[in-house]
């Protein structure tokens, strides 16, 4: 599937720009996950008042927030009444990665630019990815997010889950689920990189301030964007230590053949 081909609705609340369904895509056997069941999203704290009530239309019962403690304390979600939030902190172990540090790593025009062009922010994002396969605080996350997906009760989906700018720890949770439910590579990757423009695209005051400062906003995209690279290095930790995705899920995750059979009935079509 291309992204010209891609069947999906777009993005329902363009003041959430990578706000997006995470179904909807086929699968190797002729399948296709199911739509309206699971979103994934950035930071909610901007979702009030003629917002609030477009994305209670969306109907989501539960949100799974991946960000640190002093993510949630700085920008606390604002969500409908009633809606369900968990908390999964992905990076609780190591909370100065750069998806927990974003508007610090660009605030410095001239030294951010000479670290992208060195490859410094590339390493460092991969880097990230490769933490979400070992630090205990990912594990214990990406269990959690995937427990709740499986096993809550239907009164508590759909299901959002998301992080800061909806690309990084929330990328990497949506592509594993994708292999999972054996959605082609390439399809995975190219929807894991729809967040290079959507999520690009909710840092517009960023990206202008950058500019401002001298800056060279192009330069934002390893930072403020994703990079092929970032998911190959999470997939090439994964398949190091556990081999394969099913494996990584009941060896690192703790969620067996028979959670994972749970995962697939709930989110594949019939």
């Amino acid at each position: 599937m291309s992204i010209a081909d891609d069947p999906r609705p777009a993005p329902p609340l363009p003041a959430l720009p990578n706000l997006r369904d995470a179904g909807g895509l086929p699968t190797r056997d002729g399948g296709r996950v199911r739509s309206g069941l699971l979103y994934r999203s950035g930071q909610l704290n901007g979702v009030d008042g003629e917002l609030l009530g477009a994305f209670a239309a969306l109907g989501v019962r539960t949100v799974v927030d991946l960000r640190t403690a002093a993510e949630r304390e700085r920008l606390p979600d604002r969500l409908p009444p009633g809606t369900r939030q968990l908390v999964a902190d992905v990076l609780g172990d190591s909370a100065q990665s750069a998806p927990a540090q974003l508007p610090r790593l660009v605030r410095e025009a001239a030294r951010f630019e000479q670290a992208v062009r060195d490859g410094v922010v590339q390493e460092l994002m991969q880097r990230t990815y490769r933490n979400f396969i070992t630090l205990p605080s990912a594990t214990a996350a990406f269990a959690s997010l995937y427990r709740e997906i499986a096993d809550a009760p239907a009164g508590d989906l759909p299901l959002l889950f998301h992080c800061t700018a909806g690309k990084d720890r929330t990328g990497w949770a949506a592509a594993a689920l994708l292999l999972l439910l054996e959605v082609p590579a390439a399809t995975v990757l190219e929807d894991f990189m729809l967040s290079d423009r959507l999520a690009f695209a909710g840092f517009a005051a960023l990206v202008q301030k950058f500019a401002q400062a001298g800056g060279d906003p192009d330069l934002l995209h390893p930072i403020l964007g994703v990079e092929p690279g970032y998911l190959a290095a999470g997939i090439d930790e994964l398949e190091a230590r556990h081999g394969t995705v099913e494996a990584w899920f009941a060896d690192g995750l703790g969620l067996d053949r028979a959670a994972q059979e749970r995962l697939r009935a709930r989110l594949l079509e019939p």
